[in-house]
């Protein structure tokens, strides 16, 4: 078994993506990604804020 870098997966997943159903899906695929990149972000930066009132 070969290994793959996960950037090299990434790239050949999306020109497969784009190659068999054209770029609508790619381009969906990209802003959920994006959407749920944002919201753990947010996640992660507000969780700080949580004060504890011990």
């Amino acid at each position: 078994m070969e290994h793959h870098p996960a950037a090299a997966r990434l790239t050949e997943a999306a020109a497969g993506a784009v190659q068999q159903h054209g770029t609508g899906n790619l381009l969906r695929i990209v802003l959920i990604v994006m959407v749920l990149g944002c919201v753990l972000t947010a996640w992660f930066l507000l969780r700080g804020y949580k004060r504890k009132d011990d």
